[in-house]
């Protein structure tokens, strides 16, 4: 990951993002800008280009979306990381909903499908944002964090994953951000 998490929620504290939607949308502000790839996978779109380009920043809300960008622009009003407790990151994604975090990826990752998913086997290939939408119990006895993933919705579970919570698997529970709207 080249910027942290905390990185990101300072940005949209001080800098402010604009409202878009998927790839080729038309949706919001500005949508995604980045065509869809296929991650550490072969599949029908093309692979992911490592080292990318990220797009110039235009403060410009395109053709034909009647909000100007000035309007659209939304501040967050604080960034902050939850300390590596999992009491805390409950309590966190109970009261002001999802946190993002981070993980180790590893060979095994790349085939999951669906269950709690555990390092077993493999190397690492990098590390990956996420984002942790809650937690459950799996057969009454695997605790686990719901989480989405960013590698498109025929990865997975429809996008989705779940990984065992409590022993910091990958090292997820280490590396939690949240923030609040303005």
């Amino acid at each position: 990951m080249e910027a942290s998490q905390e990185q990101h929620g300072n940005y949209c504290k001080t800098k402010g993002i604009v409202s878009g939607g998927p790839y080729g949308s038309n949706m919001g502000c500005i949508p995604y800008e980045i065509a869809p790839c296929e991650h550490h996978v072969n599949g029908t779109r093309g692979p992911c280009k490592e080292g990318g380009k990220t797009p110039t920043c235009v403060k410009k809300c395109e053709e034909g979306y009647k909000v100007p960008y000035a309007q659209d622009l939304h501040h967050g009003k604080s960034a902050y990381s939850i300390r590596n407790d999992v009491d805390q990151i409950r309590q966190e994604i109970y009261t002001n909903g999802p946190v993002e975090g981070a993980f180790t990826v590893y060979e095994d990752f790349i085939a999951y499908r669906a269950g709690v998913y555990k390092h077993v086997a493999g190397k690492a290939l990098g590390g990956h944002a996420i984002r942790i939408l809650g937690w459950g119990v799996q057969n009454g006895e695997i605790p686990y964090w719901l989480v989405a993933n960013s590698w498109n919705t025929d990865w997975g579970s429809d996008g989705f994953f779940k990984i065992l919570r409590g022993s910091d698997e990958c090292g997820i529970e280490g590396q939690i951000n949240a923030g609040l709207p303005a």
